[in-house]
């Protein structure tokens, strides 16, 4: 029985020597439930960083001030620390964070392709000419498409009898 816990946590310390100095510091900080022994009253152990703050990707409120404290690492480097885990295949392991693979695929599920700017009372992003842009390259193919006609009735009619002329 001591073996095998020894053996796993010794499978456990070779595959850390192998990650990024980043990676190993955070999980220094914060080693995941799933790979430490529990204790005998069934808590697991944990360390002065994780007494301070169980997830350091989520906010924290102040007990006394009530006042909402800031992540310990920032959503750019939660990202970071989430692209080396999961070239490490060690992803599982880090708490909750939004940038997580599987809580993107959620997020993708749940609300698709939203495009910013496009639900009631938003402002969209680029300048009118920028917005209006594609709706005038459709309408100038169709005109280019119509110029054969165009022109062959302009040859039958003439210029004085055009009544066609652009407003």
């Amino acid at each position: 029985m001591a073996s095998t816990a020894t053996t796993t946590a010794s499978h456990y310390i070779s595959l850390a020597k192998t990650l990024p100095p980043k990676l190993q510091r955070f999980f220094a900080r914060y080693p995941s439930s799933q790979i430490l022994e529990p204790l005998p009253s069934g808590a697991f152990p944990r360390t002065g960083y994780q007494a301070d703050r169980r997830n350091p990707f989520q906010p924290k409120k102040h007990p006394k001030t009530g006042r909402t404290h800031d992540p310990v690492y920032s959503l750019r480097r939660q990202a970071d620390l989430v692209k080396a885990a999961r070239n490490y295949g060690v992803e599982e392991l880090l708490p909750y964070t939004p940038k997580k693979t599987e809580e993107q695929l959620k997020h993708r599920v749940q609300y698709g392709l939203r495009v910013k700017g496009t639900g009631v009372d938003q402002k969209v992003k680029g300048k009118i000419f920028e917005r209006q842009m594609a709706v005038k390259m459709e309408k100038r193919r169709e005109a280019m498409l119509k110029m054969p006609a165009l022109i062959r009735e302009w040859k039958a009619v003439g210029r004085k009898n055009w009544t066609k002329w652009p407003k």
